[in-house]
């Protein structure tokens, strides 16, 4: 292997190999299939094949933006994916034989649906649709306006077919989406409650549950109304149990106590996430909450636990898992709140700003999508001209082939091509074959069609490969019944997709957008974000400033774990800055936990031992912290550290003195550990600016004079 680790062997087993549970319900997959094989059925019934297959296309291109969310959320990303769809197809019949008016269009939407990758997934992918389609109506052009606004707007309808029956249930199960995201995060505090330790390697637990469920509960698209008052209390009360049994787990005291109430806390949790999921009143989760208020009652009496600091926090959990599961009973199938309402809303972390101010911050070449949707517009003009220049059978396999592999990274760009050529070629021969051994009938043909319509759906995020070879044999079927034989052309398209994959890898190459050339900046953000987390506890009264900087880390945590690991899969990334950026990720979990104990602290007492010295002490770690982020950030070694461990000291010879022992011992050992977390910091960034000086005068060394 490399010395940098990289091995393209490796990566290449490794992505033909790999593969993930599918998490594609069979619901989902279901009414995404029929949205494709009802509308070709009922063509063929009545004798309109065409009108059939053009819903059907509209139905299979628009599929992927069928997401789980909000119902608003659904109809909002099905009815725009619906939109590009339909104008882009009615731009590719209109010009479609005109190159010149053709590649200028190609380059506008590419870079437009390019750019679009800023917005995350979800909306990215209606700039690949519209790329797609774009390009295979343009082989097919109609010369009239009439023609071609019919053929689109079939489409379109395809697309809205789709929306409909992903939103079906919506009067019948108004807030499932809500209950589903909910019952998820409150199984993952299950199974947060049953460790009974964390490790230091792992991540803050539940990061992405949280702020996906964030999303789903307070963002643009969430349902209104009383029930929703009752999610909102328990996402609330979601991240506040996951404080407490992270607090609790640092501590490590009182072991036995610790195991017996965190195994019945684990109980309750897990039977609120079942009862959320079913619709269903919480008994059994009423059942375990009766225990648990039985285990804490003998655990704790005459205060047992109290000198190692575990009782208030138990106290603290009892109470929040007995709020959770009223509010349970009352976010049920009927939706009642009979509380008070809490006002909630999107942390500002989680907020999107202006789209037209997103995107104008994007107008750089320092900007990632920026650079993805120059290559995307350069790229996809380039696979246009060169099929029509060589005259190429079916050459709309080309362009398309680039619109659908060209990714903002290396990796995924590198992945995508190699299983986008694995799965057609498996998926032609498969399909061949099937098809020799099926009745020559169009009903065999489409039973068989909508088997790999559904397996498509189902497999895309376990095995993209193994999804692309059903995929080509559901667009080889549909096309048959355009009276494209199956067996045509078989190698054109082979060709023609090693090609595109071909394209887009070189297109990175060409102008590559590294990430070893932003992971410096994404981790020092991090550390700004949990600089920032520690300044907010510093001022004990700003409860809200708390949740807010806590889900900010939390963002700049996942941003800076995205970006580690698409730098482990890129050639050439030095081995000094990866082990760098491992280092800083795990030591500043370390420090995320160290925090969140101190919130759970603050959160369980009006007011902490010697107060005003504890602020302070932890707004000059904050400040500390924010100096190693400078350092990495600007590649320099850190600033000699103000002298926490001196100023640690004089604060636990002062909470020494305090009348509450349990709650100033817990203080101590949070700020030794807090020392500990931010000199270990500065610790990694200077040995690795250290390293790198050294290297850098070796290499001198070595160069002739």
């Amino acid at each position: 292997m490399p010395a940098n680790g990289y091995s393209l062997r490796a990566n290449v087993l490794e992505s033909l190999t790999k593969t993930k549970r599918p998490d594609v319900p069979l619901p989902v997959v279901l009414r995404n299939t029929a949205a494709v094989i009802l509308p070709l059925a009922a063509g063929l019934a009545t004798g309109h094949t065409a009108i059939g297959l053009g819903v059907g296309a509209g139905a299979l291109d628009t599929m992927f933006s069928d997401q789980p969310g909000p119902y608003r959320q659904r109809v909002w990303q099905l009815a725009l994916a619906s939109l590009a769809a339909g104008f882009s197809a009615l731009l590719g019949f209109l010009i479609g034989d005109q190159l010149l008016p053709m590649l200028v269009a190609t380059a506008a939407c590419g870079f437009l649906g390019g750019l679009l990758v800023v917005f995350g997934t979800d909306i990215a992918r209606l700039g690949m649709t519209s790329m797609i389609l774009l390009v295979v109506t343009a082989a097919s052009p109609i010369h009239s306006l009439g023609g071609a606004l019919g053929a689109s707007a079939l489409i379109f309808a395809g697309g809205l077919l789709l929306m409909a029956f992903s939103v079906a249930a919506w009067p019948l199960q108004r807030y499932r989406p809500e209950r589903l995201a909910l019952a998820a995060v409150y199984r993952g505090l299950a199974a947060l409650a049953r460790q009974q330790a964390h490790d230091d390697a792992d991540a803050p637990a539940l990061s992405e549950a949280m702020n996906a469920l964030q999303h789903t509960l307070l963002g643009r698209h969430h349902a209104h109304g009383r029930a929703m008052e009752a999610f909102g209390v328990l996402l609330e009360l979601a991240e506040r149990i996951r404080l407490e049994l992270t607090a609790m787990a640092e501590l490590r005291a009182s072991a036995t106590i610790h195991a017996m109430f965190r195994a019945d806390a684990a109980r309750v949790l897990a039977a609120i996430g079942d009862a959320l999921d079913a619709g269903d009143p919480p008994l059994q989760a009423e059942r375990a909450l009766q225990t648990l208020q039985a285990s804490e009652n003998a655990l704790l009496r005459d205060g047992e636990s109290d000198g190692d600091g575990l009782g208030p926090h138990i106290h603290a959990l009892s109470g929040q898992l007995a709020a959770a599961v009223r509010n349970a009973n009352w976010a049920g199938s009927r939706g009642e709140q009979r509380a008070a309402a809490v006002e909630l809303s999107l942390p500002a972390a989680l907020r999107g700003g202006s789209a037209l101010d997103t995107l104008r911050a994007s107008l750089t070449p320092r900007s990632v999508a920026f650079r993805h949707a120059v290559r995307s517009a350069l790229c996809l003009s380039a696979a246009l001209w060169i099929s029509r220049a060589l005259h190429l059978p079916h050459g709309y396999w080309l362009p398309m082939t680039v619109a659908i592999v060209l990714r903002p990274d290396f990796a995924a760009t590198f992945n995508f091509g190699l299983l986008r050529v694995v799965g057609t070629v498996l998926g032609l021969v498969l399909t061949t074959a099937l098809l020799h051994v099926a009745p020559d009938e169009p009903w065999a043909h489409l039973a068989l069609m909508a088997v790999l319509c559904m397996g498509f759906r189902y497999l895309a995020t376990a095995h993209y490969g193994v999804a692309v070879a059903a995929l080509t044999g559901t667009v080889v079927i549909l096309l048959s019944f355009e009276g494209v034989a199956p067996g045509a052309a078989v190698t054109d398209r082979v060709i023609n997709t090693a090609l595109g994959s071909g394209m887009a890898l070189l297109a990175y190459l060409l102008w590559p957008t590294w990430e070893r050339g932003r992971a410096r900046a994404a981790l020092a953000d991090m550390l700004d974000a949990y600089a920032d987390y520690l300044a907010a506890l510093a001022h004990p009264g700003r409860r809200a400033a708390h949740r807010e900087m806590r889900t900010a880390a939390r963002t700049a945590r996942g941003n800076a774990q995205a970006s580690l690991e698409r730098m482990r899969a890129e050639p050439a990334t030095p081995p000094a800055l990866l082990e760098l950026a491992q280092a800083l990720f795990a030591n500043g979990n370390r420090l995320a936990r160290t925090a969140m104990t101190l919130e759970a602290l603050i959160a369980n007492h009006a007011a902490l031992p010697e107060q005003a010295e504890t602020s302070a002490f932890v707004d000059r770690a904050a400040t500390a912290l924010r100096d190693v982020a400078d350092a990495l950030r600007k590649g320099l070694a850190p600033a000699p550290p103000p002298d926490l461990r001196a100023l640690q000291r004089s604060l636990a010879a002062l909470l020494g003195m305090a009348d509450d022992r349990a709650v100033a011992a817990q203080l101590v050992r949070v700020s030794d550990r807090l020392v500990d977390n931010v000199d270990t910091l500065a610790h990694v960034v200077g040995r690795s600016r250290a390293e790198a000086n050294g290297a850098a005068g070796r290499r001198r060394l070595r160069s002739p004079r």
